[in-house]
């Protein structure tokens, strides 16, 4: 028996060492071709560190963050040469998209005061590769609500790709509290404490909160709004540390990259790094380990509502995990999932793969359930017009509602990145007020022509960039605001 087991072990051994070996050498190779680095990817940022952010005020943060811009003004945008002075390099000063020509610089942290005694405070983190511009409209409207708004821009964020590969999800954390902090400080105590998290932001706002019930010098936040919330990622984010391992030899930099591609976003990075994934991976990691304490440990209960809105067609995020490993896990405590079902008329529904059609109902239990569910979807097959399908809280019976919005004809389903922008955004928008502000519209690219002409793939331009529903999504929001004094 021992003998066999053995056996076994050592061939599994074998089995995973060749793949290694495999995956290495793929990685090697690779690194090898495509694009080269430019200065974006090689600079890194000199961000505080966890502790240090733990020990700062959010002027001292400022401070800093003026440092690192500063810094990669020398040390990037100064030094384009050649063919990098494109029209649209964000990294070029004198392109459509250089972040430094605009009135508001949408990759700096942010605070937006109301008029009058504040009536809240509200923390709202954006994603992974993102800027605090993807909060933005979000701010504005709990700001014209009486709330303080504070968005953080997170460490390796706003400034070049090349920052993304020297920073850990700690200090992610800890910029989080510090954003916290600075909220209450500028809101008071007796008011509610709301936090807001996109993606990658979700997960932290998710594990802040869970951190609150363990550690009583956090502040407890009354309610979590959560949108395309990372509760979970692919499994490959898993090894994309492996991937990266070619990397610490010099000739082979470029394999610390999984994507390298022109930057023209003003507010976003279109390259991608290793160890993004990798932090992106050990953060979900953490907070399912701690949803699954919690829950054991009977510790949820303490936990305040979450409204979370996701699509049901997401690339980036697991929406199954948004399910199981949240909101399955949560108390009967007024928490809600509102799901973006894809555009179910017939016309286009001949195209879908056939697991699409039934994506919600794959997703979700059967009822009761302790949460409330809404699906946003199509009245019937033959028209665009919406309803919004209700299930309360351990309810069976549904209640449908018309929506004033119907799907526009030429968009087949929302995606992870659609979510916090109006159509009327100037950069993602599909109607944009002024196409021109941010010197190139995404939301409108209807591009047709032959392939291998464009500096980007296609998918990549027919990613939907802004919400029709978005409208709907601010009166959820503004619905469930939460109205009661929470305890000092």
């Amino acid at each position: 028996m021992r003998t066999q087991l053995f056996t076994l072990v050592k061939k599994t051994v074998q089995v995973v060492g060749i793949a290694l070996v495999v995956l290495l050498g793929y990685r090697i190779v690779a690194s090898q071709t495509g694009p080269a680095l430019h200065a974006w990817h090689i600079w890194t940022a000199p961000e505080m560190s966890a502790k240090a952010i733990d020990r700062a005020t959010f002027a001292d943060y400022l401070r800093q963050e003026e440092v690192i811009f500063s810094d990669m003004q020398r040390e990037v945008v100064d030094k384009t040469t050649g063919d990098e002075k494109t029209p649209i390099n964000r990294y070029y000063r004198h392109s459509l998209v250089w972040p430094g020509q605009f009135a508001r610089d949408g990759n700096r942290s942010f605070i937006l005061l109301p008029q009058g005694k504040p009536r809240g405070a509200v923390v709202l983190l954006h994603g992974l590769t993102d800027s605090p511009y993807s909060v933005l409209h979000i701010a504005a409207d709990y700001q014209q609500r009486g709330f303080v708004a504070v968005a953080p821009r997170m460490p390796g964020h706003g400034t070049a790709p090349g920052a993304l590969s020297d920073v850990d999800w700690p200090q992610w954390m800890a910029t989080t509290r510090l954003a916290v902090r600075e909220a209450r400080r500028l809101a008071g105590n007796a008011v509610p404490l709301l936090l807001v998290g996109y993606s990658n932001g979700g997960a932290l706002s998710m594990k802040y909160a869970l951190d609150a019930l363990e550690d009583p010098h956090l502040a407890r936040p009354q309610q979590l709004i959560l949108i395309s919330p990372m509760i979970g990622v692919s499994s490959f984010a898993r090894f994309a540390g492996l991937a990266g391992l070619p990397a610490l030899l010099p000739p082979f930099a470029k394999a610390a990259w999984l994507n390298l591609l022109p930057e023209y976003n003003p507010f976003k990075y279109n390259s991608f790094p290793v160890n993004a994934a990798r932090q992106s991976w050990l953060l979900t990691q953490a907070l399912q380990k701690q949803l699954r304490q919690a829950a054991h440990g009977k510790s949820l209960s303490g936990l305040p509502p979450v409204l979370a809105f996701q699509s049901v067609m997401d690339s980036t995020v697991s929406s199954r995990a948004v399910v199981e490993m949240l909101f399955n896990q949560l108390p009967k405590n007024g928490s809600e999932l509102v799901l973006f079902d894809i555009n179910q008329t017939a016309a286009l529904r001949a195209l879908y793969r056939p697991t699409s059609w039934v994506a919600v109902n794959a997703l979700l239990p059967p009822p009761p359930r302790r949460y409330a569910t809404t699906v946003i979807a199509n009245a019937s097959a033959r028209t665009l017009n919406t309803v919004a399908r209700t299930l309360p809280a351990g309810a069976t019976d549904e209640k449908v509602v018309p929506l004033a919005t119907a799907w526009p004809a030429d968009i087949y389903s929302l995606s992870h990145v659609s979510l916090p922008f109006p159509p009327e955004d100037d950069l993602y928008g599909t109607r944009p007020v002024n196409p021109q502000r941010y010197g190139i519209n995404l939301g409108n690219a209807a591009l047709r022509g032959e392939t291998g002409v464009l500096i980007v793939g296609m998918d990549a331009m027919m990613r939907l960039t802004a919400n029709p529903f978005y409208g709907y999504m601010v009166q959820r929001i503004e619905e469930t605001q939460p109205a009661e004094r929470p305890g000092k």
